[in-house]
């Protein structure tokens, strides 16, 4: 996408968890589920069920997450970019069935007194896409800081 037909997406968020849990819980597959479905997301209104979770946490690795939605399957899937532990995470996000080109999303991660405060940049977004992006982020992160 050129720059004139995306978007850019920042959400941030302070967890009172150590950057090492925090990291964690985007690559672990059984706190995946948990945040994936946890409570935050059914508080939004959305109740999925988890089908299967891929992880292969390396460079050049992939993921799927695969769930069931109002009985329509959506797979979150990508690739693994960047691998900084504890402190950076880059990949690319989409959902081929509803996304044409994937975003490519950033998590840096940085201490802040006992816990992390985490900064979420996702580009490449489709300006159409934007306000939804953006809640679905702050979604997803409110649901991991819950799982945590």
């Amino acid at each position: 996408m050129s720059s004139e037909t995306s978007s850019v997406i920042r959400v941030t968020r302070h967890f009172e968890a150590s950057p090492e849990r925090v990291f964690d819980a985007w690559l672990d597959p059984q706190k995946i589920a948990v945040w994936l479905v946890g409570p935050a997301k059914a508080i939004a209104g959305i109740q999925d069920e988890v089908l299967h979770i891929e992880v292969d946490a390396r460079v050049g690795g992939r993921f799927s997450f695969l769930v069931r939605r109002n009985g329509t399957e959506i797979d979150h899937a990508g690739e693994y970019l960047e691998f900084d532990p504890p402190r950076r995470l880059v990949f690319t996000w989409g959902i081929a069935k509803f996304s044409g080109e994937p975003s490519k999303v950033s998590v840096e991660l940085i201490p802040a007194g006992t816990g992390t405060l985490l900064t979420l940049t996702a580009t490449g977004v489709a300006p159409d896409y934007q306000a939804r992006t953006e809640q679905g982020w702050t979604t997803i992160l409110g649901a991991i800081a819950a799982s945590l």
